[in-house]
């Protein structure tokens, strides 16, 4: 019996999240360098072929799950009420798919945080979260405001502005001692930007 359409996306959706977890812990457990698409195959309880099936690689399977958060937050823009202001419609969205997880609050142990810091620098996994997605942004943005995606630089400033708060927040994330939540980092640039980013009143270093 053929399955329903619904149940069949449903199912290919749980693999790539499963294949995707896979990779993530087993480069906590054994770093990045150290894992291979077999290893995560087994891990996730799949074939190499179903792996292959889904990523093209190891970054593409660990970038997955923040391209599946990205996403749901540009779907959830897009329904946000309309009278809503621009940036609290934008954080809210950003931010719901990692309260949603229980990110709010809960910070990484300090060997999590180390082994994020090496993925960090992987050229490979930066690019396979920001390809896809840009466009998307723009034309989610370009909707709500009544502009043009193509002619108008409004929606290509803001979904840009959007991933320098990401990026600047991550880089925050990753230096911070002890670890703290990102989720608060990110409510905290985010407010800032939609403050108009005044200038601080006490710099590092000085009184």
């Amino acid at each position: 019996m053929t399955e329903p359409p619904g149940l069949r996306e449903r199912k290919k959706a749980e693999t790539r999240r499963a294949l995707s977890d896979a990779a993530l812990h087993l480069a906590f457990e054994r770093g990045l360098d150290n894992v291979t698409r077999d290893d995560i195959a087994e891990r996730a309880g799949v074939s190499l072929r179903t792996f292959n099936n889904y990523f093209a690689g190891k970054y593409d399977a660990l970038a997955y799950r923040q391209l599946e958060r990205m996403r749901l937050s540009i779907n959830a823009f897009r329904d946000r009420p309309a009278g809503e202001p621009l940036w609290t419609a934008i954080t809210e969205t950003v931010l719901e798919p990692l309260v949603a997880e229980g990110a709010e609050g809960k910070a990484p142990t300090a060997a999590q945080l180390a082994e994020v810091r090496k993925l960090s620098t992987a050229v490979e996994l930066r690019t396979a979260l920001y390809k896809e997605l840009s466009t998307e942004w723009v034309e989610a943005i370009a909707e709500r405001t009544g502009t043009d995606p193509a002619r108008d630089m409004y929606p290509r400033l803001v979904a840009g502005v959007i991933r320098a708060v990401g990026e600047a927040a991550t880089d925050a994330y990753l230096t911070a001692d002890p670890p703290v939540p990102v989720v608060g980092l990110l409510r905290r640039a985010f407010a800032d930007v939609a403050a108009g980013l005044p200038e601080p009143t006490a710099r590092s270093g000085k009184e």
